[in-house]
């Protein structure tokens, strides 16, 4: 069974394919919009923009470091760069550049990292982008996106365009579960709330939204309302909607497909430390790198799952 089908969510596009219609649609509102790819835009979605925009679309090869410096030049002739890669690859080899070269100028260039999570399955732990949020975040100046949806990816495809400055936007290969309507009313740095809630707050990203739609369902059916927030800006984080529902609602779950280092979990943990104390508790990978494996089963045995939301929120309303 698919996540989200028993609540009746439909399946819909993966969120890399949203990304990559909405980039190529886009290409006439920006004119200024270039894009490099690292060999991989059959696989980002790229190469749909440069199909139909050869002379805006560059090809630099198995070489993420010089895809991401190029962008940064790019962007400093006063075009809008927007360079792609796996996650993995890109925040990982070419984090100095994305440091230094776009980070610290404050670059106008956008960088998405596909295939991110344990979800993309047989692949493996080396393309496995799991760390990917931690270190966006800890880049000063750039603002970090996780949409949950294909409708939440190509709205935010357009507000990342939109956006003046260095973003990174990350994006999954599997079907992703519709959570939102199309054209959802959504803003960078604004959460969206799902579901309304008193007893306990569950705040997703990413493919844990639609896990989290569905716990709630479950802690619904035994009495417990949870409210649910689509957190897809993970930086600048919506403040007012973390401590909104930890003064609301006391108790706080957050699911992210991420390390719990560094992530969502960290970042909603920060907030209400410094804020609005209450028990949070954090799902998502735990410490540790996951093995090659049908997508399905890697998100069951790494705690990534609608029932372990469900542990997670009874534990934390119980240390109220």
């Amino acid at each position: 069974m698919n996540i989200g089908e028993r609540i009746g969510l439909s399946l819909g596009k993966p969120t890399r394919n949203a990304f990559g219609e909405a980039l190529r649609d886009l290409a006439d509102e920006f004119p200024k919009l270039v894009v490099v790819d690292a060999d991989v835009g059959n696989s980002t979605r790229t190469q749909w923009f440069g199909e139909a925009n050869p002379d805006r679309f560059f090809q630099v090869g198995i070489a993420e470091s010089n895809m991401v410096s190029m962008a940064a030049g790019l962007a400093a002739t006063g075009r809008q760069a927007l360079c792609s890669s796996f996650a993995a690859f890109l925040t990982a080899n070419a984090f100095d550049q994305i440091r230094m070269s776009v980070g610290f100028p404050r670059a106008n260039v956008k960088l998405v990292g596909s295939h991110a999570g344990i979800s993309i399955g047989e692949d493996g732990p080396s393309q496995m982008g799991i760390e990917d949020l931690a270190l966006m975040r800890a880049v000063p100046n750039l603002t970090v996106l996780c949409p949950a949806d294909a409708h939440a990816a190509a709205v935010m495809t357009r507000q990342m365009l939109e956006h003046e400055g260095p973003v990174y936007m990350r994006t999954g290969r599997p079907k992703a579960p519709l959570v939102h309507p199309e054209s959802p009313d959504l803003r960078l740095g604004r959460a969206a709330q799902l579901r309304e809630g008193g007893d306990v707050t569950l705040i997703a990203c990413g493919l844990m939204v639609a896990m989290a739609l569905e716990a709630a369902e479950d802690l619904s059916a035994d009495g417990i309302e949870a409210r649910v927030i689509d957190m897809h800006t993970i930086k600048p984080l919506d403040e007012a909607a973390v401590i909104a529902a930890s003064r609301e609602t006391g108790a706080i779950v957050t699911a992210e497909e991420h390390l719990v280092q560094g992530g969502l979990g960290e970042a909603v943990a920060g907030c209400t430390a410094a804020n609005a104390p209450c028990p949070v508790r954090r799902i998502g990978v735990q410490d540790t790198f996951a093995e090659s494996g049908k997508p399905a089963e890697l998100l069951e045995k790494y705690g990534l799952s609608a029932a372990a939301i469900v542990a997670a929120a009874r534990e934390a309303m119980a240390l109220r």
